[in-house]
């Protein structure tokens, strides 16, 4: 049965406090004095780059811009690690850099939670004879910043661990990590510990005296991290198994194996990897390598050594697509002969000593006797006659014409007018070999890449360069007869009948080869392809020519005036006519050979003249198409080699 419950047990159990407040007396409510004011938070003073994040930033600088001018001349695949370390440089630098992440790397069964757990002096990690022991892991912080470094880590918030507190101020801003075996068999266990190597900012391998010469230990982490040797330690763990001479013996092996690695080691003070021997179950050894991470840390530039170590790595493998055998470039050597192929190409030299033939020949024509010019005009009226008659239709062909080709006429009505830039002047096969001996000159010596890209822009620049030099070449021909009434293409030793030869079916070319001025008209007239038109008369031409006059004039007097004495007209003696046509028709002849003497000097000149403009413009046009292409890649190449040398850390 239920026992009833006294008055005392009742009033107790009810007494909750809300009648007991009911029931007493009212009291003046009490004014609460204010909370006192927070103290002032205290300023975070930024961190002060150290001496290697001074040098780190113009490097990390110089290589993104030089990744950023490659793009176009390496393949992704060449640039891909470069990019990586530039973005890990820039997440690391979101975070503060004056905390230091190590990670505890080894083999199984090689002790590194045991020395985890003795470096922070707590059971933080399990440690235990089943293998694999640790499954992920886990991190020990001495600092209370470094969530944000962990999340970038990828810990999980129940794999973070700390100290105990007070934390030891010589390992204050460590952030350590106890990764996976990276020999375990476990699935998953050997990607972690890459993923995480590639992150953290110092790694201390842990090694046993079974395991220290392990080829994988060897082969796959320590050889190719050889860069990193002054963000990393080697300890010798579990020495307690060994004896002291053994314990040296193994020491002295693993140093050794170390320098074959090519990993610097840091004695006598200098920077390099540190090697440690010591126990971290006995805990023999354990504070020499606490002070040697007290001294790691307190220097905060760990992550700056990493970063440093990462661009010294990536710089080492980008050597062979940056850095070029000699000088490479363009000599003004190469540019000369390039420019002499090119006016060899469009016949600058044949179109010189042709402009300077036709330039005597004209000569010869306008100082020679009144009789020989008189017979040129003749010539010249029947050439034009027949030069238009073909214009008429195909049946001009059939026309008698002399020393005139019908079928010349009848071919140049068929193709109409041969313009200049229908005319092919530039030999093909010498503007390739200019090109190609162009090509070659400017990529010895440089990288595979670039050496592409000097002969791809070479090869687009030959594309069409020919049919440009025959357009220069006309340009340059007709660019000097502005001003004149027409401007017509010759033949280079053009008949002189006043007709062209089947060369292109153009007719109706000047009796001289050359063309001059229509009479009356001031200009040079027609041209050669390829040559300068000519300057005006000289006036020495007038007067030979005048003087030509007058000797004819002698010789028609003489000739008349011995005709009225045959006749019986004049009275006198016959001698004085006879000297005077004698006089005149041996004067002209000499008159003609002196001016020829005179032609020489200037038609030579003319001769200079016309090939230099050939050959200006030949240069010209391979200037703009094909040697400014060159230029600017290697222009190009010597910044992307500049910035090069700069992110190596050779400048």
């Amino acid at each position: 049965m239920t026992a009833v419950p006294t008055a005392d047990e009742v009033n107790r159990f009810w007494n909750d406090g809300l009648i007991a407040r009911r029931n007493r007396p009212e009291r003046a409510p009490q004014r609460m004095a204010p909370p006192p004011p927070p103290p002032p938070p205290v300023p975070r003073v930024a961190a002060s780059p150290s001496p290697a994040g001074l040098v780190l930033r113009p490097r990390l600088d110089a290589l993104r811009e030089l990744v950023g001018l490659s793009r176009a001349r390496l393949d992704r695949r060449t640039l891909a690690e470069a990019g990586r370390v530039l973005e890990e440089a820039a997440a690391r630098h979101r975070y503060a850099l004056d905390l230091t992440v190590v990670a505890l790397a080894g083999a199984t069964g090689s002790g590194k939670s045991t020395l985890f757990n003795a470096l922070a002096r707590a059971q933080l990690s399990e440690a235990g004879v089943r293998r694999p022991t640790t499954a992920m892991p886990i991190s020990c912080a001495w600092t209370d910043r470094a969530d944000g470094l962990l999340d970038r880590l990828g810990i999980p918030a129940r794999a973070r661990r700390q100290p105990v507190r007070p934390y030891d101020p010589a390992l204050s801003g460590l952030v350590l990590l106890d990764l996976p075996d990276h020999d375990s068999a476990a699935a998953g266990h050997r990607e972690q510990v890459d993923r995480l190597l590639g992150l953290v900012d110092a790694v201390i391998w842990v090694v046993d005296p079974e395991k220290y010469a392990d080829a994988v230990l060897h082969e796959r982490y320590l050889r190719p991290l050889a860069g990193y040797a002054e963000v990393t330690f080697v300890v010798l763990n579990q020495v307690d198994r060994l004896s002291e001479d053994a314990a040296d013996q193994v020491l002295d092996d693993l140093r050794r194996l170390l320098d074959e690695d090519g990993i610097a080691l840091g004695e006598h003070g200098e920077p390099g990897a540190a090697v440690l021997a010591l126990s971290g179950l006995t805990g023999a050894g354990v504070g020499e390598l606490r002070e040697a991470l007290g001294l790691f840390v307190a220097r905060r530039n760990a992550a700056e050594l990493r970063l440093t170590a990462d661009v010294d790595g990536v710089s080492a493998r980008l050597r062979s697509a940056y850095v070029a055998d000699g000088r490479p470039g363009l000599t003004e050597r190469a540019r000369q002969e390039f420019e002499d192929r090119l006016a060899e190409a469009v016949g600058a030299q044949a179109a010189g000593l042709a402009a300077e033939r036709a330039w005597r020949r004209d000569a010869e024509r306008a100082c020679g006797t009144s009789w020989t010019r008189l017979r040129c005009w003749t010539e010249r009226g029947r050439g034009q006659v027949f030069r238009v008659l073909g214009a008429r239709g195909p049946a001009a062909g059939s026309m008698d014409s002399g020393s005139m080709d019908s079928g010349s006429v009848s071919g140049s009505v068929d193709s109409g007018p041969l313009t200049p830039s229908r005319r092919r002047t530039a030999s093909r096969p010498l503007v390739e070999q200019a090109v190609r001996a162009l090509a070659y000159e400017a990529s010895a010596g440089l990288p595979g890449p670039w050496a592409q890209a000097v002969r791809e822009a070479a090869g687009r620049g030959a594309e069409g360069l020919a049919e440009a030099l025959d357009e220069v070449a006309a340009a340059a021909t007709t660019a000097a007869a502005t001003g004149t009434r027409r401007a017509g293409l010759g033949l280079p030793g053009g008949p002189r009948t006043g007709v062209g030869r089947a060369d292109g079916g153009r007719t109706g070319v000047w009796p001289t080869g050359i063309g001059r001025a229509a009479p009356g008209r001031s200009g040079a007239g027609r041209a050669r392809g390829g040559a300068a038109p000519r300057p005006g008369r000289p006036r020495w031409w007038a007067a030979i020519a005048a003087g030509q006059g007058a000797l004819s004039a002698l010789q028609l007097l003489g000739l008349v005036w011995l005709g009225g004495l045959l006749a019986g007209e004049f009275a006198g003696p016959w001698w004085v006519p006879g000297a005077l046509m004698a006089g005149g028709t041996l004067g002209g002849p000499v008159l003609a050979w002196c001016g020829r003497l005179a032609a020489r000097g200037p038609a030579r000149g003319h001769g200079l003249e016309t090939e230099r403009r050939l050959r200006g413009a030949a240069a010209g046009c391979g200037r703009a198409r094909v040697l400014e292409p060159v230029a600017a890649e290697l222009l190009r190449y010597r910044e992307v080699r500049a910035q090069f040398v700069i992110a190596a850390g050779e400048a």
